[in-house]
């Protein structure tokens, strides 16, 4: 590869992956950081919330969709080195400013775990279907 196509493609896949960033980003503002008000049940007395399984469920076919398409255009690693720490980064500036506990840390390890292991299942798959394709013909 000469240089020139080197750089160009450095560039390309820097570019890419700070619009992953973004976007990956965006699907924890878009789909959930809005939302803070828990629900009550009146009939039981039962709290829950303050998300609905509409906004995660959402929030995950996004992720994977993502994690797809992001994966046949960029370096598997590169979207599993991405995907879960911009992720994890805006969920954590959410749950810092609203946390009186200190216990946002924990979360955010759980949710970079979480994420961490659903991006690695997604492209691993997603190089898996690609390489059997390409030696299929």
């Amino acid at each position: 590869m000469s240089g020139r196509r080197l750089v160009a493609r450095i560039y390309r896949e820097l570019i890419s992956g700070v619009v992953l960033a973004l976007l990956t980003a965006s699907c924890w503002w878009g789909w959930m950081a809005w939302d803070h008000i828990y629900h009550t049940d009146p009939a039981t007395g039962t709290a829950s919330g303050p998300y609905q399984a509409w906004q995660v469920i959402g929030c995950v076919v996004c992720l994977i969709g993502l994690g797809v398409f992001a994966t046949v255009r960029l370096p598997w690693w590169l979207v599993l080195a991405i995907m879960p720490l911009s992720f994890t980064a805006a969920w954590s500036w959410t749950a810092a400013n609203t946390d009186s506990t200190g216990l946002w840390g924990v979360g955010a390890v759980l949710v970079f775990t979480g994420m961490l292991a659903g991006t690695g299942l997604v492209t691993g798959l997603t190089t898996a279907v690609r390489s059997s394709r390409m030696r299929t013909g």
